[in-house]
């Protein structure tokens, strides 16, 4: 215990000694999904001893800073006024104060504001400099389980059914897992689209309140997931990171049986309907031509 105390003071020390050599510099702060002692010791350090905390809302993040005897006084960056809060930020940058920038929960940028900030400090050329913490994406895709070998963050699908069909057509075919954020009152109809344009027989992931106190992790293929959420009222609270299969050889084929057999179904050639379906996914045209006259005889 006391070789730690040691170690968090000499840490104490080296932070604040860089903060007074990058005293332009806009830290990165990461704070916890829910859990308070996910916060890094270096996170801490940091918030303790910058003069300016810019935060995605004041609100939220005061009692954080009040548990851990932060000082700070506290800029306002949410959404709707980033570009405002960047110039703020690069005011106190240039006047050479250190200024730490927070969302509500994980790292700031990742589906979260801070992107435009960062950008506008750097733009200035002014030091940023990240710290690692918490992350929901990377939290679920720890415990996803799932084979793939890369994996794509999409973060939040559009609202609007309409848009966000179309978003997914444009993720299909990825051979990466898909890793979105959805919020409680879109999460059914988010998967019921997620079925139909992705395939039910993809795995699913459902990560749900992670690092708190309900915080549950359920596998099941796509088609399965909202009947499984409306079995159980508390399963549709909270926050939701979902992370679907890749899309496999087995997936593409039958996206490619799907599109062929729309073509043919419009009324158009065998030959031309092979063609145009190798355009469109990529598969093998001489296989598709073989597929459609089998096709052709089913009918």
């Amino acid at each position: 215990m006391l070789n730690g105390c040691v170690l968090s003071l000499k840490s104490c020390r080296i932070e604040c000694f860089k903060m007074k050599e990058e005293s332009a510099a806009l830290y990165v702060v990461p704070t916890p999904l829910g859990n308070l002692a996910d916060l890094s010791q270096r996170a801490i350090d940091t918030l303790c001893a910058v003069r300016w905390i810019a935060a995605e809302d004041t609100r939220h993040t005061a009692p954080l800073l009040k548990h851990i005897g932060a000082t700070a006084k506290l800029i306002a960056a949410h959404e709707h006024n980033e570009n405002e809060a960047g110039a703020k930020i690069v005011a106190h940058l240039a006047a050479g104060e250190t200024v730490a920038l927070v969302s509500d929960a994980g790292t700031p940028g990742i589906s979260d504001p801070g992107a435009r900030i960062v950008a506008a400090v750097r733009a200035a050329g002014h030091r940023i400099i990240p710290l690692p913490g918490p992350c929901a994406a990377t939290t679920a895709l720890c415990a996803a389980g799932l084979p793939d070998a890369h994996f794509f963050f999409v973060g939040f699908l559009p609202a609007k059914a309409g848009q966000r069909r179309h978003a997914l057509e444009t993720l299909r075919a990825l051979p990466a897992a898909l890793v979105f954020y959805e919020a409680p009152h879109r999460v059914i109809e988010t998967l019921e689209d997620m079925a139909v344009v992705l395939g039910g027989n993809r795995n699913l992931v459902i990560a749900r309140e992670l690092t708190k106190l309900f915080e549950s992790i359920h596998a099941c293929p796509l088609t399965e997931a909202t009947d499984w959420l409306k079995a159980d009222a508390n399963r549709l609270r909270g926050e939701f990171v979902l992370i679907v299969s890749g899309n496999s050889a087995a997936n593409k084929d039958d996206d490619s049986e799907r599109v062929l057999k729309l073509l043919l179904d419009d009324g158009l050639p065998v030959k031309q309907a092979a063609r145009l379906t190798a355009e469109i996914t990529g598969a093998a045209k001489n296989e598709l031509y073989r597929l459609a006259l089998s096709l052709k005889d089913q009918a």
